[in-house]
């Protein structure tokens, strides 16, 4: 019997099996798991013609990146708010706002770069329970109420695990190109370009997370001896309570 590896499931996904103690898979899986990656493989490839572009990509490259969409050499571009405006590309027909846009300005700018030059487009935007006063903020700024599409929780699971396998391999990749130290200097570049001192900046968050943990302590001391407080007064009115008990019953 073939292991998961064999199968073609990802590393990641394989190790975490085996620490699950699922060291080899079942005939019911063998004969699954091999026709569900080729589905989702074909599905992922049809996707390959897309590219991304924010403030953290070389300008030279996010011009490319936009001459190349605009063209429609890449299908699908994926951009931060970089991208939100200043676009004219008449042949965009959908944007997706991967998160509730903060501020109505904003969500204006994003969704404006569809049905450019009186044509049609749609906006969809993901929002969870969190993000309704967004939502109701856009509305009472564009004065017309947003339509609700409802998904189906069938048909997102079906789609979860493939979402999680790119998730994972996307985090590898990012580990791999330093992404986070990238993003540290990019922090400060935009701290100095903003007229902040990155040092000085960095001190006072450390500062506040002191005072921060300072505060928590303090609360946790407080609550403690609040605590400990009720407990002595219940154990001496328990103990006044015994005390009242015995004299009834000496009498």
């Amino acid at each position: 019997m073939a292991g998961f590896r064999a199968l073609g499931l990802d590393p990641w996904l394989a190790s975490q099996a085996e620490q699950l103690g699922l060291s080899r898979p079942t005939p019911v899986q063998e004969a699954c798991i091999p026709p569900a990656l080729q589905e989702f493989l074909s599905h992922r490839s049809a996707l390959c013609e897309l590219k991304a572009t924010s403030h953290k990509v070389a300008k030279k490259q996010r011009f490319a990146a936009l001459a190349k969409f605009k063209s429609s050499v890449f299908k699908i571009l994926i951009a931060t708010d970089v991208a939100a405006r200043g676009l004219d590309i008449p042949t965009v027909q959908v944007v997706i706002n991967h998160n509730t846009p903060g501020l109505p300005k904003i969500y204006i700018h994003r969704v404006g770069r569809t049905a450019r030059a009186g044509r049609h487009g749609i906006a969809i935007t993901l929002v969870t329970q969190y993000d309704i006063h967004l939502i109701h903020a856009v509305e009472e700024q564009i004065k017309m109420k947003l339509q609700e599409f409802s998904t189906e929780e069938q048909k997102v699971l079906k789609i979860l695990t493939q979402v999680n396998v790119v998730r994972r391999e996307c985090e590898i990749r990012l580990e791999a190109t330093d992404f986070d130290e990238k993003k540290e200097i990019n922090k400060r570049k935009q701290m100095i370009l903003e007229g902040k001192d990155p040092d000085l900046e960095m001190q006072r968050k450390a500062e506040l997370a002191k005072i921060k943990k300072k505060k928590l302590k303090f609360q946790s001391q407080v609550h403690q001896t609040l605590q400990e407080r009720q407990q002595k007064q219940l154990q001496q009115k328990l103990r006044k309570q015994a005390r009242r008990k015995k004299q009834k019953q000496a009498k």
